[in-house]
């Protein structure tokens, strides 16, 4: 068997949804304030994962004012056999202020993991997380997070089931309350139901979003239950097996649960699969803080585990502990062809610019950005200020390694000091850095500045700026263990120039984001970004000749 590395899919691809079908495997992930909503890759190896599309593409959503961390959650992929339909289910959470946790919550379908996906089917707004059951008698069941908001009333909530009609999304029972969780870790949310010689499983993630993450399991012999818990008490996989009573804490970062023996952190959020060969893994969430610190720029990664079944009927690692790992062994006769590359270029030859481009909080649109304006070039109008939960124009990939450079050529002829565009890292709206051609008054031409946003705040940096005459310009930021080197190069120099150096931006990432004392404050990690900003007239634009991503090191 072939030995396979995780994450297998680095980078922001957290909450991993998973399922087998006609010997491809296909992960969902949550997206939060990025659009298109909801990416979807597929693997025949569980090694190299292939970004194939987006659920939600079309408009059927509007992310705009999106708060971190809002936004899409928890996307559950699941296949019909009897109708040959992949079904999604997922939450947009529209407010989080005072804890009240409105989410709506509904599902799409498609005959083909590529789409197209119908129209948004409500199911309800009783909480997050939800997920759909397929029984063998063709009966459909919801399972969801029941949100609770009382005093004096265990918090997160009940985890809750009921029947449905999937064509309608009425429940076709009342809701019934099974459990508040399996262990003491507390925070029982993201339900799945899974059945295995003739028992009901019921999976839940536990212990809150950060360092006491993991996975937990209980057992019954009827679809509602009683569910009994998992005779071990804990988690049958985390990345902290040590024990913790935490119950009634709605969700938490537990930093003091960081295991310092091991790589891979947060280890939690899982999905169960059962493979064409028989065998079964569990794809989970994970992280990997930088060096010394728990700051996870990356956000959190798709992993996945090798499964096994108990004499008595029970699910757990095939090693028969809890801990995650950093490897596995991969599918039994199934070969590996390459190895996973996660490296990026566009030349923007073709109509379609690369599927891994994303934008925050507005939907991408052939009026704001597109190859169709000027062969061989992305021309991206000005939108508003980076700062900007609404219509900002920007165009951004999910950074995949601790190492790596993202390089671009910009032509760019601003007239006005609010016009701008450029290269930069970007979290969320009040964390970016930005290096960008704008207009000088006083020289009558464009120059290259920088620009930085760090928890809301405007950093400018009025001394670090070069006069770029012709408004063209190759910038190149080179991003190292949280510090970033940005780089420029005029048409008529052969050699990359310093424009700034050895520049923390460790804080983009999840924690580093507005958190709440002992929270996280983002679920998503650092994206690299070209894109363009017209507060003037909204009319400027900018042309990019291509884009590239060239990762050095996957390893933390």
């Amino acid at each position: 068997m072939t030995i396979i590395k995780n994450p297998v899919i680095p980078g922001m691809a957290p909450d991993p949804s998973i399922i087998c079908v006609d010997e491809r495997y296909y992960i969902a992930t949550s997206t939060f304030h990025w659009t298109p909503a909801i990416q979807l890759f597929e693997s025949k190896d569980l090694a190299n994962w292939q970004l194939v599309g987006y659920a939600l593409n079309n408009e059927e959503v509007n992310l705009r004012g999106t708060n971190t961390p809002a936004g899409i959650w928890a996307p559950h992929l699941s296949y019909d056999p009897q109708t040959k339909r992949f079904w999604l289910a997922y939450s947009h959470m529209v407010n989080m202020a005072g804890r009240e946790f409105n989410a709506d919550s509904y599902a799409i379908w498609a005959t083909d993991i590529r789409g197209p996906w119908s129209e948004p089917i409500y199911f309800t707004s009783i909480g997050f997380d939800p997920a759909l059951f397929h029984d063998e008698d063709g009966r459909h069941y919801l399972t969801i997070l029941e949100w609770e908001t009382r005093e004096g009333y265990q918090a997160p909530g009940h985890i809750v089931l009921a029947e449905i009609d999937l064509p309608s999304g009425k429940l076709l029972s009342p809701w019934h309350r099974v459990t508040q969780g399996f262990t003491t870790r507390g925070c029982a949310e993201a339900p799945q139901i899974y059945k295995h010689e003739g028992a009901y499983f019921l999976l839940l993630a536990s212990g809150g979003t950060g360092y006491a993450h993991g996975v937990e399991v209980g057992r019954a012999e009827t679809i509602f239950g009683p569910y009994e818990a998992h005779p071990s008490g804990e988690p049958i996989l985390t990345s902290s097996p040590r024990h913790l009573f935490s119950l009634g804490d709605p969700d938490a970062g537990h930093f003091e649960m960081v295991n310092p023996h091991s790589v891979m952190q947060k280890a939690g959020h899982g999905s169960l699969v059962h493979t064409h060969t028989d065998e079964w893994f569990m794809a989970h969430l994970m992280a990997r803080p930088l060096e010394g610190e728990l700051l996870n720029p990356l956000g959190r990664e798709a992993s996945i585990q090798r499964m096994h079944w108990t004499e008595d009927n029970w699910l757990e690692m095939e090693d028969g502990s809890n801990l995650a790992k950093m490897t596995f062994k991969g599918l039994a006769g199934v070969p590996i062809d390459n190895e996973p590359n996660t490296d990026l270029f566009d030349s923007f030859q073709e109509a379609q610019y690369l599927l891994e481009f994303m934008t925050p909080y507005r939907q991408q649109h052939q009026s704001w950005v597109s190859t169709q304006k000027r062969q061989g070039y992305l021309r991206i109008y000005g939108g508003n200020s980076l700062f900007s939960q609404m219509n900002p124009a920007i165009m951004a990939t999910r950074a995949t390694s601790f190492t790596y450079e993202v390089e671009t050529l910009l032509e760019f002829q601003p007239n006005h000091y609010s016009q701008t565009a450029g290269l930069g890292l970007y979290y969320d709206s009040n964390n970016w850095l930005y290096a960008h051609v704008t207009y000088s008054e006083e020289k009558r031409c464009p120059y290259l500045t920088l620009l930085q946003a760090k928890l809301g705040q405007r950093i400018e940096y009025v001394n670090t700026r070069v006069v770029v005459p012709e408004g063209n310009i190759h910038l190149k930021i080179r991003y190292e263990h949280g510090i970033a080197n940005v780089y420029y190069r005029l048409e008529e120099q052969e050699t990359w120039q310093v424009l700034l150096q050895d520049l923390s931006v460790a804080y983009l990432s999840d924690e580093g984001v507005n958190g709440m004392p002992g929270e996280i404050g983002g679920f998503t990690g650092l994206f690299n970004f070209i894109g363009a900003v017209d507060a003037h007239q909204h009319q400027s634009y900018a042309d990019f000749a291509y884009y590239k991503v060239t990762n050095h090191s996957s390893a933390s």
